[in-house]
């Protein structure tokens, strides 16, 4: 940035900003292994993880939980309320099965994967934090973070994601996150992603 750029602000999304919220995601997680997994097309890659983010984007703005965006529209953070029953969003089965086409069995099995592996105590999901790659970096991240954890921490609640490298292990360790038990989940085995939890920080 230079001196002359503003920093952005977070504010949390609405109905509006769901085509932007998943074009910010389908930019930052292009390059994550087990997106490639999920659709080995490149030529069809963005397209059909796109599509298949919105559908969770717009449930979480919908009531579900809650997103969080950059008024730059660099970043967002995607966030479920699970400290009740959880529904997947409406036609779920129906939307993925249009979407995805031939691939529809690999994300039935990393859907199922999440879900087996899922903890059952009351907390948040942070389902997507993304980061567009020109704005990596920046702090941005640990911005989106720090501003839902606060509002956690005040509430008691704890928080639990699914890390998708070591670099971004790394990262949440540094925001409270600690290495749950199974630590991974193998998506293939050479894709696995990382279950961390985020016990409520008393300050």
């Amino acid at each position: 940035m230079t001196s002359t750029d503003a920093t952005p602000t977070l504010r949390l999304a609405g109905p509006d900003d769901t085509d932007t919220v998943a074009d910010i995601v389908a930019d930052a997680f292009d390059h994550l292994k087990v997106i490639h997994y999920l659709v080995p097309d490149p030529s069809r890659r963005r397209t059909i993880t796109r599509d298949w983010y919105r559908l969770y984007i717009a449930h979480a703005i919908n009531g579900a939980g809650q997103v969080v965006v950059s008024t730059d529209a660099g970043a967002a953070a995607v966030w479920f309320d699970r400290t009740h029953e959880v529904h997947e969003p409406e036609g779920y089965e129906k939307h993925l099965a249009d979407l995805a086409g031939e691939h529809l069995p690999r994300f039935q099995h990393l859907d199922l994967q999440m879900e087996a592996h899922h903890p059952t105590d009351p907390h948040w999901h942070l389902l997507f934090l993304a980061v567009r790659p020109d704005r990596w970096s920046q702090g941005l991240g640990s911005r989106l973070m720090d501003h839902t954890h606060s509002r956690l921490d005040t509430d008691g609640i704890p928080a639990y994601l699914e890390a998708t490298g070591l670099q971004n292990r790394a990262l949440y360790r540094r925001h409270g996150y600690q290495d749950m038990n199974p630590p991974t989940i193998a998506v293939t085995g050479d894709t696995v992603l990382y279950r961390m939890w985020r016990p409520v920080q008393n300050g």
